[in-house]
C-alpha cells in the first residue's frame, strides 16, 4: 500500500473539481508520480457515481452496465488514500483564501486547484426545448431518463448529426423508436468527414432505417396541452411529428465555477491556460479537459487530449518539465455499427494538396486520402471500412512506401497494398488516446520483458481507452518477439499448442472423434485428462461435426460429448436474446416460400405470442421463445415441411436470390433455382464462422453477391464465382475466383472453396479474413481448388459429400429423441415452471422484451480513506 501523508495544516492539498474520464487520468498520473504520498488529495465529484467511459456511454444500451462502464478501481482510491466525494460539487472558489466549498458545505483548504469540469450540452434557445419530452445526451443519467421514458412512446428526433447525435439516434432506434436525425449542416458528422463521406455515411444510415434531415434546423418543439412534446417545426417549413427529442448539438465549456471566482475564460468560453495547463490567472490553479482554452487558443472536445493535460498538469505540479502544445484530432468511432475516421489534414485545407478518393456508394464505402506535392500524407477520412486507420495515421507526416492509390482500394479491387504496423516507423504514434508510440510499444517487449497484448497495455496504457489499436498492438508485440527469437506461441489456447489448423489436420488423419481423446493425446502437459476451455471446446466441436461422416462421428451437436461443447445458441439450437428468450428462424431456401408455408409461420407466431420479422437474409424470425416453447414450435415447422435455418450455429446462414430470368426482365439465369440447390447442398456444414452466400440473376447484382462469403452471379456464359466477401462491421469486396462455369463447374469450385476454407481457418475467421491473412491470398486459394496444386480437390470433393450424404435437420431429430427434449427446461429441478424473468410488453401490435430499468443508488464514497 502507497504511504500517505497524515491530515494536518501543514499537508500541502491538492483539490480536483470534476472526475470524469480526465480527472481520473489526472489521478493516475498523480499516483506514477508519487505525489499521493506527499499530499493530501481531494476529490469533488458532481455526478452520483465516479469516473466512467463517457466515451463508451452508448454501449449502456447494449447491455454494458455502469459498472462494467466505471474506470474507477476502488482499490486504487483507498490504496492511495485519495478522498472522493461524490455527489457534492465544488460551488464556489475563494481564490483569495484557497479553499473550495462543497454543495454539501464542506471547505477544503487547497495549495493547488485542479479543475476538470468538462462541458455541459449546448441546447439551442428554442421555444419549448425544456418541455417534457426533451432530454440531453451526457451522462449515466440522462440514459437512465430517457430509456424510462421512451418505454411510452414510439417516435424519437435528435437535435443534431455529430458523432454523439448519431450515437444517440441510434440508441433510440434500439429503443424501439422510429428515429430521425435533424443536422443543421448539409450533411451529417461536418467536422470529421467532407461531403463524400457525409454522402456515404447518409446512406448507409438511411439503409438502417433512420430518418436523416440535414440542411435545416430547429426552430421550435411542438408541444401539447399538457406540456409534452408531440413534433418540431424546422427551419425549412416542414414539421415533424415526434414524442421525444434529445438535444445533441455539440458542447460548451464548463466555467462557471471559473468566471464567478475571477478567473480568465475566453471570449467564446474555456478557462485560459498555458502550455503548462496553469491558468493564466493564477499560479495555483490549473484547467484540464473540455473546460480548458489550451495555450493554442482551441478547446479540445476529445478524451486524447484531455488525457494529455492531465499528464502535463500533473508533471508541472510535481516540478517535472511538461507542456501541453495542441493535440491531434484524429477519431476512429463506430457509429450505428459503421466505422468512421478521420486523421490529420482531412479536409485538405494545406496549399496545393491533392485528393486520392476512393468510392462506392452502393457499399457505403468512402476512402479519401490527402496528399502533398511532395507525396507527403497530410491526412485522410475513411467511412465504412477504417481497418487502415491505425497504419495510414502512423504515417501521417511521411511519404508512405507505396503509392496513394493503392493503400485507398478495398482488398480485392485492382492492386491494393495492406501495410503492415511493422513498417511504420520508431516515432509514429499508435495509440493517440494515450500518446504512445511504436518505439515505447517495442520496448514494452523488449526492455520490460512483455509477452502479451495485457501485459503490454498495463505497461504502456496503449489500447486502455477507446481500443480501435488493440488490433495494431497485437501485430508489433508478435512482431517484435519473432524478431527477438523468442517463439511465439500461436496455439489454440491454453489446452493445446496446435493452431486450429493443425487440431483439423490431426482429427481428420487419426479419425479422432472424441473432443477428450483429442485433449488427452495432443493437448498440453497440463491440460491432458482435464475439462477443456470455452476456446477450444466449441472450435474442436465444429470441427468433429464438419468432418462428422468421414471420421466415424455422430453430426449431431446434441449427442453425447458433442452436447458439452457447444456455444451457448448450439446448446439449444436457437438464438438467446437479450431478455432470455429465444429466436426461432425456419429455413427458406432461396427466399422462395409458399402461400401455406407463410400462413404456417404465421400461425405458430400468432399461438405462441412470437415477434415476427423478415431478415436480411430473405427468411422470416420468430423472437420471443421461451426454452420449454422450442420443441412444440419446432414439431410444428417440421410437420409442415421446414427444418432448422442454422441462425444459431457457425454454418451455413442463407443463400439469397434475386427474382432471376424467371421474372425478371434482366436476368439471364434461374438464380432461385441455383440458390435454392446451393442452399439445400450446404445447409448444416459447420465451419470456422458463418457462412453467407446469394445469387444474382444477371450484372445489376440485386441480391449483393459480391459481399458474401461467396457468391454467385450469373452471365451470359454461366456463372462466375465470386468468394471472401464481407457486409457487416468490416465491409470487403468479395474476388472473382472464376467465371462462366458450368452448374456442375460452379458446385464443384464451392465444394472445394468451402473445405479448403474449412480446413485451413482460425477460429472464429470469416472467409474475407482468412483470405487475406492466408500466405498467397486469392492466388494460392485458386492455385488450390481450381488448379489443384496441392493435389488435394479430389479429397476436398469427397469430405464434402459425405457432408451431403449425412445431413439431417437437427430439429427433427431432436422432437423425436426424448432424452435430448430433456434439456429444453428453465428449471431442471422444475421443468414445468417457466423462468418468471423472462418476460414482454406490447410495441406496435407486437412484443418486445421487458427489460428492468437499472438504477444504481449512490455509492457510500463521501469521505473515503479520511484521516
Amino acid at each position: 500500500m502507497t504511504a500517505t501523508p497524515e491530515a494536518t495544516e501543514a499537508t500541502p492539498t491538492i483539490v480536483l473539481v470534476g472526475h470524469g474520464m480526465v480527472g481520473q487520468r489526472f489521478l493516475e498520473a498523480l499516483a506514477e508520480r508519487g505525489m499521493t504520498a506527499t499530499h493530501r488529495v481531494v476529490v469533488l465529484c458532481e455526478e452520483p457515481r465516479p469516473a466512467y467511459d463517457r466515451v463508451a456511454l452508448t454501449s449502456y444500451f447494449s447491455g454494458k452496465t455502469p459498472e462494467e462502464l466505471s474506470l474507477t478501481d476502488m482499490e486504487f482510491i483507498e490504496t492511495h488514500g485519495i478522498e472522493l466525494y461524490v455527489g457534492d460539487p465544488a460551488v464556489s472558489v475563494d481564490r483569495e483564501a484557497r479553499t473550495v466549498t462543497a454543495r454539501s458545505g464542506q471547505v477544503f483548504a487547497y495549495e493547488t486547484l485542479v479543475l476538470a469540469t468538462g462541458s455541459y450540452p449546448f441546447v439551442p434557445p428554442v421555444p419549448n426545448k425544456d418541455a417534457e419530452g426533451c432530454f440531453v445526451y451526457r451522462t449515466i443519467e440522462d440514459l437512465l431518463a430517457i430509456e424510462e421514458y421512451a418505454k411510452t412512446r414510439t417516435t424519437g428526433a435528435v437535435v443534431g448529426g455529430g458523432l454523439l447525435g448519431l450515437e444517440a439516434a441510434g440508441a433510440l432506434k434500439g429503443l424501439g423508436l422510429t428515429s430521425h436525425i435533424v443536422e443543421f449542416a448539409p450533411r451529417l458528422m461536418p467536422v470529421q468527414v467532407d461531403d463524400g463521406g457525409g454522402a456515404a455515411l447518409l446512406r448507409t444510415i438511411e439503409e438502417m432505417g433512420l430518418s436523416v434531415h440535414t440542411g435545416v434546423g430547429t426552430q421550435e418543439i411542438v408541444v401539447d396541452e399538457n406540456g409534452a412534446v408531440t413534433g418540431m417545426k424546422l427551419s425549412d417549413g416542414s414539421e415533424l411529428a415526434t414524442d421525444l427529442v434529445v438535444f445533441s448539438a455539440g458542447v460548451r465549456p464548463r466555467d462557471q465555477l471559473a468566471r464567478d471566482c475571477g478567473l480568465t475564460v475566453g471570449e467564446r468560453g474555456g478557462i485560459t491556460v498555458d502550455e503548462q495547463c496553469r491558468t493564466v490567472a493564477d499560479p495555483h490553479v490549473f484547467a484540464i479537459g473540455e473546460c480548458a482554452l489550451a495555450a493554442d487558443g482551441r478547446v479540445y472536445g476529445l478524451v486524447a487530449p484531455g488525457y494529455e493535460q492531465a499528464e502535463t498538469a500533473a508533471a508541472t505540479i510535481a516540478s517535472d518539465e511538461a507542456a501541453f502544445l495542441g493535440a491531434d484530432l484524429s477519431t476512429k468511432l463506430k457509429l450505428l455499427g459503421v466505422d468512421v475516421a478521420s486523421f490529420g489534414d482531412a479536409h485538405g485545407a494545406t496549399e496545393d494538396c491533392l485528393d486520392v478518393v476512393y468510392s462506392d456508394s452502393r457499399a457505403g464505402l468512402y476512402k479519401k486520402l490527402v496528399i502533398g506535392r511532395d507525396g507527403t500524407l497530410l491526412g485522410g477520412i475513411l467511412v465504412g471500412d477504417a481497418e487502415a486507420y491505425g497504419t495510414l495515421k502512423a504515417f501521417t507526416g511521411s511519404v508512405p512506401p507505396v503509392s496513394p492509390e493503392s493503400l485507398v482500394l478495398p482488398a480485392g479491387a485492382g492492386e491494393s497494398v495492406q501495410l503492415g504496423p511493422t513498417a511504420l516507423p520508431d516515432d509514429a504514434i499508435i495509440c493517440s488516446c494515450n500518446n504512445v508510440r511504436k518505439g515505447t510499444i517495442r520496448g514494452a517487449v523488449t526492455e520490460h520483458n512483455c509477452t502479451t497484448v495485457p501485459e503490454v497495455k498495463k505497461c504502456t496504457k496503449a489500447g486502455t481507452t477507446c481500443g480501435s489499436c488493440v488490433k495494431v498492438l497485437g501485430q508489433l508485440v508478435t512482431a517484435e518477439l519473432e524478431a527477438s527469437g523468442v517463439e511465439v506461441d500461436k496455439g489454440l489456447c491454453g489446452c493445446f499448442s496446435q493452431t486450429r489448423e493443425e487440431l483439423y489436420e490431426i482429427v481428420l488423419a487419426l479419425r479422432i472423434n472424441t473432443y477428450q481423446d483429442l485433449l488427452d493425446r495432443y493437448g498440453r502437459d497440463g491440460a491432458r485428462g482435464g475439462d477443456g476451455c470455452e476456446i477450444c471446446k466449441p472450435a474442436v466441436g465444429s470441427i468433429i461435426a464438419s468432418l462428422a461422416p468421414t471420421i466415424g462421428a455422430s453430426g449431431y451437436v446434441l449427442d453425447g460429448e458433442q452436447a458439452a461443447l457447444q456455444d451457448s445458441n448450439d446448446h439449444f439450437l436457437a438464438n438467446i436474446q437479450k431478455n432470455g428468450s429465444y429466436s426461432v428462424v425456419p429455413r427458406i431456401p432461396g427466399g422462395e416460400i409458399t402461400p401455406e408455408g407463410l400462413i404456417t409461420i404465421g400461425e405458430i407466431a400468432r399461438d405462441f405470442g412470437l415477434y415476427t420479422k423478415i431478415t436480411g437474409g430473405q427468411r422470416i424470425d420468430m423472437f420471443g421463445a421461451r426454452v420449454e416453447q422450442l420443441p412444440l414450435i419446432w414439431t410444428r415447422l417440421v410437420d409442415a415441411g421446414f427444418e432448422s435455418g442454422h441462425a444459431y450455429g457457425k454454418s451455413l446462414r442463407t443463400v439469397k436470390s434475386c427474382v432471376g430470368q424467371t421474372w425478371c426482365r434482366y436476368g439471364v439465369q434461374d438464380s432461385v433455382r441455383m440458390a435454392i440447390d446451393l442452399e439445400l447442398r450446404y445447409r448444416g456444414l459447420r465451419s470456422p464462422h458463418k457462412l453467407k452466400s446469394a445469387v444474382s440473376g444477371c450484372a445489376r447484382e440485386c441480391a449483393e453477391a459480391q459481399s458474401k462469403d461467396f457468391g454467385v452471379i450469373a452471365t451470359a456464359g454461366g456463372w462466375n464465382l465470386y468468394v471472401g466477401g464481407n457486409g457487416g462491421a468490416t465491409p470487403r469486396h468479395a474476388d472473382l475466383l472464376a467465371q462462366d462455369l458450368t452448374d456442375a463447374e460452379l458446385i464443384k469450385l464451392i465444394d472445394r472453396f468451402l473445405m479448403f476454407y474449412i480446413r485451413t481457418a482460425d477460429r472464429l475467421e470469416r472467409t474475407s479474413t482468412w483470405l487475406e491473412r492466408i500466405p498467397g491470398g486469392l492466388d494460392h486459394v485458386r492455385d488450390v481448388v481450381v488448379e489443384d496444386s496441392l493435389g488435394i480437390c479430389e479429397e476436398l470433393e469427397s469430405l464434402m459429400a459425405a457432408h451431403v450424404a449425412h445431413y439431417a435437420d437437427e430439429w427433427a431429430t431432436t422432437i423425436n429423441d426424448p432424452e435430448k427434449l430433456a434439456r429444453f427446461v428453465s428449471f431442471v429441478n422444475a421443468p414445468d415452471t417457466p423462468d418468471p424473468v423472462v418476460g414482454f410488453v406490447p410495441e406496435r401490435e407486437q412484443i418486445k422484451p421487458d427489460l428492468p430499468l437499472l438504477t444504481i443508488g449512490h455509492r457510500p464514497l463521501e469521505g473515503s480513506a479520511q484521516r
